[in-house]
């Protein structure tokens, strides 16, 4: 796209989206096809209780995701026709494993484990 820049304030801006959008359309730098990547937005939130993963994974059904938990990192795997991802999130305190509860509905995957209380109470003699 040829603009002139030289006045306007907003042109690093629109140049970052230009190379976003190029990524996006190529599949992202040192990649063949479109991937996930860096197109993909996970969060993960940690309450008194419990930690709740929640990623966005376009383009993938159900049955093509893989979890995968230790109690210290999630990882996401799916394959689709077009697309790999394979990713580790570290969660941002231990949970119980096996308490793990999750959902796939509309792309967006959704992961509550309860939090693991390896902290032991002393008592004092």
């Amino acid at each position: 796209m040829d603009r002139d820049d030289r006045d306007d304030p907003f042109g690093d801006f629109f140049e970052e989206i230009e190379r976003m959008m190029n990524e996006m359309a190529n599949g992202g730098p040192g990649t063949e096809d479109a991937g996930f990547g860096s197109e993909t937005h996970v969060d993960a939130y940690a309450t008194e209780d419990t930690v709740r993963l929640v990623a966005d994974l376009p383009a993938v059904s159900k049955e093509q995701l893989s979890l995968q938990c230790d109690g210290e990192a999630l990882t996401i795997s799916a394959a689709s026709d077009r697309r790999e991802y394979d990713e580790t999130v570290e969660l941002p305190a231990a949970v119980d494993e096996h308490s793990a509860d999750a959902t796939f509905n509309n792309g967006v995957l959704e992961v509550a484990f309860d939090r693991d209380d390896d902290s032991a109470s002393i008592d004092l003699v």
